[in-house]
């Protein structure tokens, strides 16, 4: 079994602030760093390092020689990837004292996906397989309709949300991950069990898995509800991966076999650890370190 990830990739400009930037204001940052980042390339290095065979698929542009090194440094497949001559996706991230972020997002080469590159990866995958997909590439739509054809099981990300995300198939995803935010959007309601509940009542075939932070994660897929509370941490660096960070090991651990419940604790153990570290890419644990996390719980 392999995953295929029709993801983004970023280079991260990270500044760190005191406070956010208001409307009009003008303040110095702390300081700047450079990672390699963006939804796509975080997940799919979270779920290599979690120790599951992931493929990469998408667009770098003039500057993705960071982050095919980055992808590669994690045992991630490349071999699909292609690399464009335009500007490649960047964001630009403030991160506050307490850990919060604020993202700037600049689609670039990820938006640039073609239906014939799509097909031609597909291709190589299999029913057994699985297609993970975030909202920050272009032809997800697409994407999902061809996979569901194919047969093989889609999990989808619907971050960054926007309006387009309520017209694509999700009946067809095998797994909707969302955050409160983004869960919210789609459903058109505000509190958690609401939330939770218009999804899967409006995608009954969808497990629907619901990320509320330091309220840990709620999942319903038919008759099974669960809650699972989030690890405590000692201080909050940087929030920045944590979601990808999550979303990959959930998504390695579903797929080996693990019982549900089990895998929302490893994921939680994983961002855990994420969210104790600055940077996105750079933040995210290796399988050894979420084990001895756990141990730690225990």
């Amino acid at each position: 079994m392999k995953i295929i990830n029709f993801g983004s990739l970023n280079v991260d400009y990270v500044y760190r602030v005191d406070r956010f930037l208001l409307p009009g204001e003008t303040r110095p940052a702390k300081n700047r760093s450079i990672y390699a980042g963006g939804k796509g390339l975080n997940q799919s290095i979270a779920i290599a390092r979690a120790g599951a065979q992931v493929f990469h698929a998408g667009m770098t542009g003039i500057d993705g020689a960071l982050l095919l090194d980055a992808l590669k440094e994690s045992n991630v497949n490349t071999e699909h990837m292609m690399a464009l001559d335009g500007a490649g996706g960047h964001t630009i991230i403030q991160v506050d004292d307490s850990g919060q972020n604020t993202i700037l997002l600049f689609g670039g080469t990820n938006r640039a996906l073609t239906k014939e590159y799509i097909d031609g990866v597909l291709h190589h995958f299999s029913k057994e397989d699985v297609v993970l997909l975030q909202n920050e590439v272009n032809l997800v739509e697409y994407t999902i309709e061809k996979a569901f054809d194919l047969g093989i099981r889609v999990a989808f990300n619907a971050a960054p949300i926007d309006d387009g995300v309520i017209r694509y198939p999700l009946e067809k995803v095998s797994w909707l991950i969302v955050n409160e935010i983004e869960g919210g959007e789609l459903a058109g309601k505000s509190e958690p069990d609401e939330v939770l509940h218009t999804l899967a009542e409006k995608y009954p075939k969808t497990a629907i898995l619901l990320t509320l932070g330091a309220d840990g994660c709620r999942y319903l897929s038919g008759g099974e509800e669960l809650l699972v509370p989030a690890c405590s941490v000692s201080k909050i660096v940087d929030t920045t991966a944590a979601g990808d960070t999550f979303t990959g090991y959930f998504l390695h651990s579903i797929t080996q076999g693990a019982p549900v419940k089990k895998a929302l604790e490893i994921a939680s153990a994983a961002s855990a650890l994420a969210i104790q570290k600055n940077g996105a890419a750079s933040s995210i644990p290796w399988a050894n370190e979420v084990e001895c996390e756990i141990k730690n719980m225990l």
